[in-house]
C-alpha cells in the first residue's frame, strides 16, 4: 500500500492556521503586558504598603513579648524626643532589646534600644533611634533612619469604653494632668501620586500579671 503525503493545499492550511494561532498568542502576551505595566505603580505601591505596616506591627509585638516587657508595663508608650536640629516632640516610642534590622550602626551594636516613629512633611516616616547604654544618651540626639518616604501621617485612634467606639485623633490625647496618653492603634496614611493608602497597626499591650496574648 502507498502512503499518501499531505498535497501542497493542506500545509498552506496548516501553515496559516499555526500563524494565526501564534498572532493570537502574541496579541494576548502583549495586551497583558502593556495592562501589567500600566498597574505596575499600583502593586509596588500597595506592596510597599503592606510591607512597612507589617514592619511596625512586628515591632510593636516585638516590644510588648518578654523580655523587653514585663507584666504591668507599657512596652509602647509615648515619650519627649528631641531629633537633630529640631524642637522636642511627644512621640510614639518602644524599646528593642537587641535593635532591629534597619538599624545600622557606626561600631559595635548595643542592647536596649529606645526607638520613636516621626512623620515629617514631604520626607515621610523616621525611626528617632539610641541606646540608654550610650555615654551620651541623654545629651545627644538620636539617629535616624528613613522607614518609608511615601508616609504623610499618623493618626491615633482611641477606644472610648463609655461609649463603645473608636475615635480617631490626629494629635495625642492628654489626661487631666496634661500628659499625653498612648494610643489604641496608630492610622498610618501613605501616598504616592494619586494613589492613597490608609492602614492600621494595633498597640500592644501587656495584661497585669498575665502573659502577653501576642
Amino acid at each position: 500500500m502507498r502512503r499518501r503525503g499531505f498535497s501542497l493545499i493542506e500545509v498552506v492550511l496548516a501553515m496559516a492556521l499555526v500563524g494565526l494561532v501564534l498572532v493570537g498568542l502574541n496579541t494576548f502576551i502583549f495586551s497583558m503586558s502593556e495592562l501589567w505595566g500600566k498597574n505596575a505603580d499600583v502593586r509596588l505601591f500597595d506592596q510597599h504598603v503592606r510591607a512597612v505596616t507589617r514592619y511596625l506591627q512586628r515591632e510593636m509585638v516585638r516590644a510588648s513579648l518578654p523580655p523587653s516587657a514585663a507584666p504591668n508595663a507599657t512596652p509602647v508608650g509615648i515619650q519627649p524626643v528631641k531629633p537633630q536640629g529640631g524642637g522636642q516632640e511627644n512621640l510614639v516610642t518602644y524599646m528593642q532589646l537587641s535593635g532591629g534590622r534597619i538599624l545600622r550602626w557606626p561600631g559595635s551594636a548595643l542592647p536596649e534600644v529606645f526607638c520613636s516613629l516621626q512623620v515629617r512633611r514631604g520626607k515621610g516616616l523616621y525611626m528617632l533611634w539610641h541606646s540608654d547604654l550610650e555615654n551620651h544618651f541623654t545629651d545627644d540626639p538620636p539617629r535616624e533612619t528613613l522607614v518609608s518616604p511615601l508616609v504623610t501621617g499618623i493618626a491615633y485612634d482611641y477606644f472610648d469604653t463609655d461609649f463603645s467606639k473608636w475615635t480617631t485623633e490626629t494629635a495625642l490625647r492628654t489626661d487631666t494632668s496634661g500628659n499625653p496618653l498612648p494610643p489604641q492603634r496608630l492610622r498610618v496614611t501613605f501616598a504616592y501620586l494619586h494613589l492613597v493608602r490608609e492602614t492600621l497597626v494595633t498597640v500592644p499591650a501587656v495584661k497585669p500579671g498575665l502573659p502577653n496574648p501576642w
